[in-house]
């Protein structure tokens, strides 16, 4: 006998990477390779007990107006969210009706079509073109479906590709329902690309900006991000669909804390974009084809070898040197593996076993 929904109970949950112990070398979460502030680890140690005896401020106000100091908007223009997959939630709890579509590119983002699936909203799914890019047809094929919502990574996960400010704004003028664009990764963009979406906010108001702590301010672990939108957006999840204490004391000070020592994240960002350099040199160099990244991972086509079958044996040999990577079992990517950007010592360590289990044989062909 079950208990659960019947679509629940057809459906399948999200799938994340695994967790290995402490010896291990893990580049398969895209966690931040690099500690988080001295100033954020202070807060915390000064933080009293009492902290922990009272709820928490419900509407977060001192950390969104720390959040509106950095980005240069007001305050009513912020969410604060339980990691960055509370917003896609209250995304879709707010903005989408059940049995109405959401948009999304394809591949992306795993959790996307699990929360869809929960929500009973029916994906429409528009194919990446070749280079990894949306098509220019898409938003009329979210328009044609009657979608509500359409989510998009930028950069795009799992391949690391940037779609730029133009295309983005394209689909926001284009579509009638809400463009969530989840900035994740946005901190690892190259400076000189001046990539800013939150200009578009104030001219477009069915714009919503997801950004976490969990990447660029190597603060995985806190559960922190928060959302950026006009607030015809931003007020009805605040005053209506958000859990009632949804952003936990600690977060709160810990968040504002992070955000007043950009300075410490930033050297981890520019850490990573030189890690990212030499990873996908390194990686040609051995014959996988790496995808152009922005992001603080890289998607790379395994090439045939004497060493390893297919990119699921390849992953599968790494973790028994105790390296982790990550492979996804879906169309496009089964012979790719994606690779967090880990310590210099790290990557060095998957380029040596890579080149051990390449073994004296030359690369074949890339499959």
């Amino acid at each position: 006998m079950t208990y659960e929904r019947t679509h629940i109970q057809l459906m399948r949950g999200y799938q994340p990477g695994a967790q290995p112990g402490h010896v291990a070398i893990k580049l398969n979460t895209n966690e931040n390779p690099l500690p988080p502030s001295p100033r954020v680890l202070k807060c915390l140690a000064d933080i009293p007990g009492k902290t922990l005896q009272r709820y928490p401020d419900p509407l977060a106000t001192e950390f969104r107006a720390s959040v509106a100091r950095h980005h240069g908007l007001g305050a009513e223009q912020v969410i604060a969210t339980n990691g960055g997959d509370e917003l896609l939630r209250l995304a879709l709890t707010t903005f989408v009706e059940p049995g109405r579509h959401i948009g999304i590119a394809v591949p992306s983002y795993g959790l996307y079509s699990v929360l869809a699936a929960i929500h009973q909203a029916p994906i429409s799914g528009v194919a990446l073109t070749d280079a990894w890019r949306l098509p220019a047809d898409a938003t009329d094929r979210w328009t044609s479906d009657g979608a509500q919502l359409v989510i998009l990574t930028n950069p795009h996960a799992p391949s690391g590709t940037l779609e730029p400010i133009e295309a983005i704004e394209r689909v926001a003028a284009r579509f009638r329902g809400v463009v969530l664009i989840d900035e994740a990764y946005a901190d690892f963009i190259s400076p000189d690309i001046m990539h800013d979406t939150t200009k578009l906010i104030n001219k477009y108001p069915n714009i919503l900006i997801l950004r976490t702590f969990s990447k660029g301010y190597s603060l995985a672990g806190l559960r922190l991000a928060y959302g950026t939108a006009d607030i015809r957006l931003i007020s009805p999840m605040i005053q209506k669909t958000k859990d009632s204490y949804n952003v936990d004391a600690i977060a709160q000070r810990l968040g504002a804390a992070a955000l007043d020592d950009t300075e410490h994240a930033s050297a981890s960002w520019q850490y990573v974009r030189k890690q990212r350099m030499y990873m996908t040199s390194r990686l040609n160099q051995l014959g996988f084809d790496v995808l152009p990244s922005e992001a603080n991972f890289i998607l790379a086509r395994v090439p045939r070898a004497a060493g390893w079958h297919d990119a699921r044996d390849l992953h599968a040999k790494l973790e028994k040197r105790e390296i982790y990577v990550r492979w996804f079992d879906e169309d496009r990517l089964r012979n790719r593996l994606r690779i967090s950007i880990g310590t210099s010592a790290e990557n060095r360590t998957l380029v040596s076993a890579l080149e051990q289990l390449r073994g004296s044989g030359q690369v074949l062909q890339s499959s």
